[in-house]
């Protein structure tokens, strides 16, 4: 079969990004074929995919989305094919991968009411609206439990259209034998001595990622423990806000930020603690890699994925309504617990073993080629 694959950008360290495209292989490994429409790649194009870099340009992005979807729907029109999977909420899909939270419901819960008289908003809610309404046929590929009852709020989204998936963590993000070795020469290139602490927050987006947070966490810290701590947040994003606060708060011997980078399984074995204190994360696939790498985590309840780390006993959950003072007490509570974080560490290792965390792809494309079937 010829499958169609949308997503507005694509770049090689976003969590949905990297979710699409082993879904996109995984269909492609079972022999169909395989087109890919976006507004940008950045990137190597994968053997055998057909990337369509769609030619529109706006002056804003809900413009942009709007003609990318027309200009799609009219390419579809002339090179037919067998199904529509999008990664972006948009019409015209016959399948969506739901990464994104309710939309609605953050304009409604969110934003002042005179926020809905925008365009922005209409153009927003307009494509949401197009994959959930009742009349849509578009089926629902869930990555979280948490996203189905506020769709159906607001939409009235038939139940029978809604297919959940298990977590997809790419098996190398599990520790290796040799795991003790790598992390000796990742905290030797990094120069962490044997008493350092090492903090990595990792993703895209650090707004949302709550990475404001991670930094007054460590501020907070009593002054033993910041002394030999330190923060190294990665993600594609722009770092200009969070320099300013690092600065204010006298971190600037304590804290890195880089761009994103292909070699985090490096990162996970070789820190002390994943802090993660999202906004709001749909599913946090980063939770579940630090995890099989046997790294203790620090998050919210926000996340999709953070009933995982409480069911793995793997790490500390920050409860909402949330609060900045016992997220400080709790990094201070762990890094000051060797014992404890050896403990967590030990049974995230033990979690991989037996828990379901890697078939999504697999079962994502189950799904698709069913539906095209």
């Amino acid at each position: 079969m010829q499958l169609a694959f949308a997503l507005f950008k694509y770049f090689p360290f976003g969590g949905l990004q990297r979710d699409f495209l082993r879904i996109a292989q995984a269909c492609q490994a079972r022999g169909h074929a395989i087109r890919v429409y976006t507004l940008s790649w950045q990137g190597e194009t994968p053997s055998g995919f057909d990337v369509v870099t769609v030619p529109v340009r706006a002056l804003t992005n809900p413009q942009r989305y709007e003609k990318f979807a027309t200009w799609v729907r009219n390419d579809l029109a002339q090179h037919p094919v067998d199904q529509v999977v999008g990664f972006n909420k948009m019409p015209g899909l016959d399948v969506y991968y739901s990464a994104d939270p309710c939309y609605e419901d953050k304009a409604r819960t969110l934003r002042n009411p005179l926020y809905r008289l925008s365009g922005r908003y209409r153009h927003f809610a307009a494509y949401e609206r197009a994959v959930f309404a009742p009349e849509s046929r578009t089926e629902i590929l869930l990555i979280s439990a948490l996203q189905q009852p506020q769709f159906i709020k607001h939409y009235g989204t038939p139940a029978t259209r809604f297919h959940h998936l298990p977590p997809g963590i790419s098996p190398d993000r599990r520790a290796p034998p040799n795991a003790a070795q790598i992390r000796a020469g990742f905290r030797q290139e990094f120069k962490l001595a044997d008493d350092q602490l090492l903090l990595v927050q990792i993703g895209s987006g650090f707004k949302t990622k709550g990475l404001d947070r991670s930094l007054k966490a460590l501020a907070a810290l009593p002054l033993e423990l910041k002394t030999r701590t330190r923060l190294i947040a990665i993600g594609q994003d722009e770092p200009r806000p969070f320099l300013k606060q690092i600065q204010q708060l006298g971190l600037s011997d304590h804290v890195e930020i880089l761009k994103g980078r292909d070699d985090i399984p490096c990162f996970l074995l070789g820190a002390d603690l994943l802090i993660h204190p999202a906004y709001s994360e749909t599913a946090g696939m980063v939770l579940l890699e630090a995890v099989v790498a046997g790294l203790p985590v620090l998050t919210t309840a926000a996340c999709g994925y953070a009933h995982y780390i409480e069911e793995a006993d793997a790490g500390r959950v920050i409860p909402l309504p949330f609060e900045q003072a016992p997220l400080d007490a709790a990094l201070a509570t762990m890094l000051g617990d060797t014992d404890a974080r050896r403990q967590w560490s030990a049974n995230g290792l033990a979690f991989a073993d037996y828990a379901d965390l890697y078939s999504m792809p697999e079962r994502a494309a189950d799904l698709i080629l069913r539906e095209a079937a």
